[in-house]
């Protein structure tokens, strides 16, 4: 649309009015009369009208947006000016306009450099509407996201532009932590264990967006559907996330006594150290292998000299743990890969439960005498214990079972039981850190009741939900908007150079009759 700035002698005058009415009414006898509450409500409503009207006097100083310097094309044409282009833009505040030159060729589109001077994106809604929606759609259903945003800002996304939005808002994930790598430094300050640690959580799709295995399943159940849900049938609707973490920690050197103590009775001791800059991650559309890949990748970069101590911790699935020690093999890096102690437990009490049916004494007792022996780095022969204890028994095949898998269980994954030497070395046994990543990156948001994903929402959830949990949202955010100007405007010039604008005369002639306000980012705002 094209159309003529109107001249405006003081763009401020609206927002001087909704002042003057703002501190009227405060004066008023009918303030007088509202409480507190309805009081702050009225003042948020009246006082987000004069964000908006300060926020669109500030543009119409802006406009109409001539070029100081000749406009060339990405082709390197110079282009010439066009009439006026008028445009609305919702803000946080609520819409705007904005009035600006453009520059075209015969047969190309106008650019319009204001838009490049304001980072304006090609849609109506503002990079900070943007940003709102991202968080909003990281913590919560779309559709809380939507109420929330009008709720609390002046803007209002319906809910398919609010899904479209978070897509784009999720888009530079992986070219930001490539960046960040690139530019990556050993710390000195953190801690000297290295951990990587992965596992994996459903995630109920779309049937389209299946695993075509998956998918598969899911035909073959609706085939035979039944108004009864069997066991696993939900099993056959989902599509695997892999997730990651790493982070950095202190020694924590502990016996086997230490953790498994003969009393119940707290025991004044060393304080576990914490883990040091975590970053988590979860991808339903890469691969568990090239997440594994990403992980050694990102460790790498914390550890380019490998001074430090690596270790993996799994869950004791076998394809993640042949992954992991082909590409240490690949990279000749020594890492040792412990399984999660809290599931060789489960075993462990799953045998005591069918050789001491009923006695939970001797269950304790039994439990606690071999997960020591476990600790102490001897799994096999706690394997050939067992097993000749349910033969002693005389236990039937049945009855006897929990007792050859867990034997079975400690032999298989032997090699990867060496707690002695992990406890020596004071690195983690447990992986509470990836059981509470998957718990909250992707349970207690992916799988709400009633969800079903599009492959390429959920991975954008899930991406700006791991930004968020590894505190790197705003640093993304940042460098989101420096990619989004370069796309939507610095590409589109010779030289990547957006050409400045000239002020108008109302800005010049009015700039020392008020004061200055410096704008102040808050640190960690989200």
């Amino acid at each position: 649309m094209s159309a003529l700035p109107c001249p405006v002698a003081d763009p401020f005058a609206a927002a001087d009015q909704a002042y003057a009415t703002i501190t009227e009414f405060l004066r008023s006898e009918e303030a007088r009369q509202v409480k507190h509450s309805e009081l702050e409500r009225q003042l948020e409503g009246m006082g987000r009208e004069l964000m908006r009207k300060l926020l669109q006097a500030h543009l119409d100083l802006r406009q109409p947006g001539h070029a100081v310097e000749p406009v060339q094309d990405a082709a390197g044409t110079t282009l010439t000016p066009t009439p006026v282009h008028a445009r609305s833009l919702e803000s946080i505040f609520g819409t705007v306009d904005l009035a600006r030159t453009g520059y075209r060729a015969q047969g190309t589109p106008s650019l319009h450099p204001l838009d490049g001077a304001l980072n304006l994106p090609p849609e109506k809604y503002s990079l900070e509407v943007r940003r709102r929606v991202a968080i909003e759609a990281a913590k919560s259903a779309f559709d809380e996201g939507v109420k929330a945003l009008e709720a609390f800002t002046g803007a209002h996304v319906p809910k398919r532009q609010f899904e479209q939005l978070v897509i784009r808002a999720a888009q530079d994930f992986e070219a930001f932590y490539a960046d960040r790598q690139t530019q990556a430094r050993a710390d000195p300050h953190a801690g000297p264990i290295l951990v990587l640690t992965v596992d994996g959580k459903g995630v109920v799709m779309r049937p389209e967006d299946l695993r075509e295995a998956t998918r598969r399943a899911a035909e073959a159940r609706a085939q035979t559907f039944t108004a009864r849900l069997g066991h696993g049938r939900r099993l056959h609707a989902k599509r695997m996330a892999s997730v990651a973490a790493i982070y950095t920690v202190e020694p924590f050197v502990r016996t086997p006594e230490e953790i498994l103590p003969a009393s119940a009775t707290p025991r004044e001791g060393p304080t576990r150290p914490r883990p040091e800059h975590k970053r988590v991650w979860a991808s339903l559309a890469q691969s568990p292998e090239a997440v594994i890949t990403a992980m050694f990748d990102e460790a790498a970069h914390r550890d380019p000299t490998e001074q430090k101590r690596w270790v993996a911790l799994v869950d004791g699935n076998l394809p993640q743990i042949d992954h992991l020690q082909r590409l240490a093999d690949e990279r000749n890096i020594p890492l040792p890969i412990v399984v999660d102690f809290i599931h060789v437990a489960q075993y462990v009490w799953q045998a005591a439960l069918a050789l001491f049916p009923d006695n939970q004494p001797q269950q304790d007792g039994w439990v606690r005498a071999h997960l020591l022996e476990i600790l102490r780095g001897k799994a096999s022969l706690v394997a050939a214990g067992i097993r000749r204890s349910a033969t002693r028994r005389a236990m039937a095949a049945g009855d006897r079972q929990p007792v050859d898998e867990c034997a079975d269980y400690l032999l298989e994954y032997a090699p990867y039981l060496q707690y002695d030497k992990a406890l020596d070395q004071g690195v983690p046994i447990a992986t509470g850190v990836i059981e509470g990543t998957c718990r909250h990156l992707v349970e207690d948001r992916m799988n709400l009741t009633g969800a079903r994903w599009s492959l390429t929402g959920a991975e954008a959830v899930l991406r700006l939900r791991a930004l968020r949990a590894s505190d790197d949202f705003e640093a993304y955010w940042e460098f989101h908007e420096q990619q989004e100007y370069e796309r939507n405007h610095a590409s589109h010039y010779a030289d990547h150079h957006v050409p400045e604008t000239v002020r108008s005369a109302v800005s010049l002639s009015k700039s020392s009759r008020r004061g200055t306000l410096k704008i102040v980012k808050k640190k960690g705002e989200s």
